[in-house]
C-alpha cells in the first residue's frame, strides 16, 4: 500500500502529465496541477523544486514507461514499430510532451540515460547487421529514428484529423499499424551486396 506521500506524489505526476501535455512548460500552471492533484503548491514544490524540474520528471517517467512497454528484441524491429505505434495511440500525451520539450529548445529538458531510448541498443543493432539480419548500410541511431518516426507518423499527421473515409477507428488503426510494420520490414531488408 502506498504511503500518503507516495500517493500525493503520484497524483501530482498524473496531473502534471495532463497539464504539460495540454499547455507545454510555458503555458502550464502550477496552481492547476496542484488543484487537480488535490495537493498544495507547497507540497508540489517540496517534491519537485520548481515547474521546470516537474516537467523534466514527467518526461523521464514517460520515457521509462515507454522503454518498459516496448520490446527491445533487435531481431524483431517490426514488432518494435508495432508496439511503438500502439503506445503512441494509447499514450498520446507522451509524444505531446516530447513535442513541447523540443519547442522549448532546451536539450537538458529531454531525459538522458540511464533511461535510454526505447528499442534495442546500438551495439545490438550492429551485431544484427553483422549477422545479415538488418541492412548494414544504416547508422544505428538513424535507423532507430526512422523506425520511431514510422511508428508515430500518424499521431503527427494532419491526415488523422479528417480522413473523409467511412472506415471505423479500429479499421483505420489496424490499417495504419500494418502499414508502419510493412514499411519497417522494407527498410530493414538487407540490400544485396554489389
Amino acid at each position: 500500500m502506498r504511503s500518503d506521500g507516495e500517493a500525493t506524489r503520484a497524483r501530482i505526476m498524473a496531473a502534471a502529465r495532463r497539464e504539460f501535455a495540454t499547455h507545454g512548460l510555458a503555458g502550464a500552471r502550477v496552481d492547476r496541477i496542484a488543484s487537480e492533484a488535490r495537493a498544495s503548491k507547497e507540497r508540489l514544490y517540496a517534491y519537485f523544486g520548481d515547474k521546470r524540474s516537474l516537467f523534466a520528471a514527467v518526461l523521464t517517467e514517460n520515457l521509462q514507461e515507454t522503454t518498459e512497454q516496448v520490446p527491445r528484441d533487435v531481431e524483431d524491429l517490426p514488432g518494435f514499430v508495432g508496439a511503438m505505434f500502439d503506445h503512441a495511440v494509447e499514450e498520446p500525451e507522451h509524444l505531446r510532451m516530447l513535442d513541447w520539450a523540443r519547442l522549448e529548445e532546451e536539450p537538458d529538458l529531454l531525459p538522458q540515460r540511464p533511461c535510454g531510448r526505447p528499442g534495442p541498443r546500438n551495439e545490438d543493432i550492429i551485431r544484427a547487421q553483422e549477422k545479415g539480419i538488418i541492412d548494414g548500410h544504416w547508422n544505428p541511431d538513424d535507423l532507430m529514428t526512422l523506425l520511431f518516426s514510422m511508428a508515430t507518423a500518424w499521431t503527427q499527421s494532419p491526415e488523422t484529423l479528417f480522413t473523409g473515409k467511412s472506415e471505423t477507428c479500429a479499421e483505420s488503426r489496424a490499417r495504419r499499424r500494418a502499414a508502419a510494420i510493412e514499411a519497417a520490414c522494407r527498410l530493414l531488408e538487407p540490400r544485396p551486396q554489389i
